[in-house]
C-alpha cells in the first residue's frame, strides 16, 4: 500500500485523487461567496489580491472575472500547472510554500479560502503563515481567512463514510484527536492500494484570535456563513474572518 502521511498536503494535493475526490464542489456556491466578500470588502479596481493555497485557482478566477489583478500561489506543482492555463496579464500563477512571504508589501488583499490553514504539525508553522500573509499585505491592507467552523465540524462528525466516484471506492475514516481532525482516504486503484491523510487543527475563533494578534493583524468582522452572516460557535457552517495589518 502506498502510504503518503509526512508531509500530507504536498503528497495528497499534487495527486489526480484528490481532485477526483473533490470534483463536485460547487462552483454556484464559490462564485456567491465571493461576490458577498468583494462586495464587503468594495476593493478599488487597482487593488492587487493574493490568493493563498489557491489550488486550480477556481476562486481566483472568479475574483479576476469581476476585475481585479489576481495571483494565486500553491505548492501543488500538478495544481498550479493547471491553474496557468488560464493566466493572463491580471491573473498569475506561482508555485510558493505559504509559510515564506511572496512578494513584501504587494498586495492590497490576501485570501486564505476553502479551509486552507492549519495544516501543519508544529504550530509555528501556522503561525509563520500568518506572518507571511502580514508581510505579504501593504500598510492597512486585509487579510481573509475562510475556515471551518471547529465547534460544529467536530460535533458532528462522521466517523466512516464511502463514496464511490468514477469507478473508485473512496473509504474515508474521520476522528478527533489532540484537538486536530484527522481524515484517512483509502482506495484501490488498478489493483494498487493507497491511503492518504488530510489533517486541520481545529481552532477556535478565540484561538485564531490570538495567532492573528501575534502577527500584527487585527480582526474586524466575523461571519458565520458565505451570505455572511453572524458567527455562531454552535450553529455557523464557517467561520469567515476579515483582519487588517496595523
Amino acid at each position: 500500500m502506498e502510504k503518503c502521511n509526512k508531509n500530507w498536503f504536498s503528497d495528497w494535493f499534487n495527486t489526480s485523487y484528490y481532485h477526483q475526490l473533490y470534483r463536485d464542489r460547487d462552483e454556484n456556491e464559490a462564485t456567491f461567496f465571493i461576490k458577498n466578500l468583494i462586495g464587503h470588502l468594495n476593493p478599488t479596481s487597482n487593488s492587487k489580491i493574493l490568493d493563498v493555497a489557491c489550488g486550480k485557482g477556481r476562486h481566483s478566477l472568479i475574483i479576476n472575472q469581476l476585475g481585479y489583478d489576481v495571483t494565486g500561489i500553491d505548492l501543488s506543482e500538478n495544481s498550479i500547472t493547471e491553474a496557468t492555463k488560464m493566466a493572463d496579464e491580471n491573473l498569475h500563477f506561482a508555485v510558493h510554500d505559504m509559510r515564506e512571504a511572496f512578494r513584501t508589501e504587494a498586495f492590497d488583499y490576501v485570501f486564505n479560502l476553502f479551509t486552507s490553514f492549519g495544516y501543519f504539525n508544529d504550530q509555528s508553522d501556522n503561525q509563520k503563515v500568518l506572518d507571511a500573509v502580514a508581510k505579504n499585505l501593504k500598510s492597512k491592507g486585509y487579510f481573509v481567512l475562510d475556515f471551518l467552523n471547529s465547534v460544529k465540524v467536530v460535533n458532528e462528525l462522521i466517523p466512516y463514510e464511502e463514496k464511490e466516484i468514477e469507478g473508485i471506492l473512496f473509504k474515508i475514516t474521520k476522528t478527533f484527536e489532540d484537538n486536530v481532525i484527522h481524515k484517512k482516504i483509502e482506495f484501490n486503484d488498478h489493483n494498487r492500494d493507497y491511503s492518504f491523510t488530510e489533517q486541520v487543527t481545529a481552532f477556535s475563533k478565540k484561538e485564531l484570535e490570538q495567532l492573528f494578534a501575534q502577527s500584527q493583524l487585527e480582526i474586524t468582522h466575523s461571519f458565520g456563513n458565505y451570505k455572511l452572516d453572524t458567527f455562531n460557535r454552535d450553529t455557523s457552517d464557517r467561520l469567515i474572518i476579515i483582519a487588517q495589518k496595523i
